[in-house]
């Protein structure tokens, strides 16, 4: 009898092009991420472009299980011994998360990839970086794998794509690269993932879908989309103590993501509809501690409005555009 979890992905599934769905069917059977720590930095940390990072950046909140010691093999004999306990999966995705992981030499970069492609099971790579951090050397080595046959996705932090918030949050690049970095990446027949996050400093629910109305112009083939967390040892934890900060509140985020859901076109990807932050770390809002509460609260709304990935796309401004 399947369990609780697997029907609950089952509903979701059926209303939103999930990751999980889509490699499924490329596949034949589930292909779960591995996620890697291979000791990157980011130019936003060691002064190239500033220091400290993004105003709510401690990386641990978004990669749990980072270690300082970037033994690769290690790292995904241990993630494959866990999934195969708990999933029974048999394929992955190198997932190499945290900080930028195209900020290198790219010989150094071939061999830290070729060493997580070596290892059995994998079927390809998933590589997150930010938009100013992909150089054509580096895209030309993962169209390379993309040729040989080997699934590839990168996946561009954009977070926002209004030039205001991004320099609100010190993220140390403007929607100008994103574009740039994602056309480049399309030229080469890369498949581009766009993370987004809701509930950024001074921005509305507004601001959210007008983001992703901007990404979804240019064309992306993935998405995924983040609350913004409030985490210890971070400069936004700082403006949250003295109320310059007030994050989102659940119902607000979950009716934000369903509509981006609506308005997004129903052949892209999401690979996470949101994110969640360890309850060691987390300060607020103390709901991103539990991912099945919003995806259940967002399996329902798109039920109770019998709604689906693309019923508004276009939106309706794109829609007025296109007609012109």
């Amino acid at each position: 009898m399947a369990s609780s979890s697997a029907r609950r992905r089952s509903v979701l599934a059926d209303r939103v092009h999930t990751l999980g769905t889509f490699l499924r069917s490329r596949y034949g059977e589930r292909v779960h991420k591995l996620a890697i720590h291979a000791g990157f930095t980011c130019p936003n940390r060691d002064g190239r472009k500033g220091r400290g990072g993004c105003t709510f950046c401690n990386n641990v909140s978004f990669s749990p299980n980072a270690r300082e010691e970037p033994d690769i093999a290690a790292q995904m004999e241990a993630g494959r011994k866990v999934l195969a306990r708990r999933t029974g999966a048999r394929l992955f995705l190198a997932y190499f998360q945290s900080y930028t992981n195209t900020y290198g030499d790219p010989a150094a970069l071939r061999r830290l990839y070729d060493k997580a492609l070596s290892q059995p099971g994998v079927v390809g790579l998933s590589v997150g970086t930010r938009p100013d951090c992909v150089p054509d050397e580096v895209l030309d080595l993962l169209a390379g794998y993309r040729r040989q046959g080997r699934e590839v996705w990168l996946e561009l932090g954009l977070q926002s794509a209004f030039d205001r918030t991004l320099e609100r949050v010190n993220r140390g690049h403007g929607f100008a690269e994103y574009r740039d970095a994602a056309r480049r990446a399309h030229e080469r027949g890369l498949s581009v993932c766009t993370h987004l996050i809701v509930g950024l400093p001074g921005e509305t629910p507004d601001h959210s879908l007008l983001s992703l109305d901007r990404v979804l112009e240019l064309g992306v083939e993935g998405l995924k989309i983040h609350p913004l967390h409030v985490v210890k040892g971070t400069r936004l934890a700082n403006q949250w103590r003295c109320g310059e900060y007030q994050p989102l509140e659940f119902d607000h985020y979950v009716e934000t993501v369903v509509e981006m859901v609506r308005r997004t076109p129903p052949e892209v990807v999401f690979h996470r509809l949101t994110g969640t932050a360890s309850e060691k770390i987390l300060l607020a809002p103390r709901w991103c501690a539990w991912k099945w509460r919003v995806l259940n609260a967002v399996t329902r709304r798109l039920e109770a409005l019998d709604a689906r990935q693309g019923d508004r796309w276009p939106p309706p401004v794109a829609a007025a555009a296109n007609s012109r």
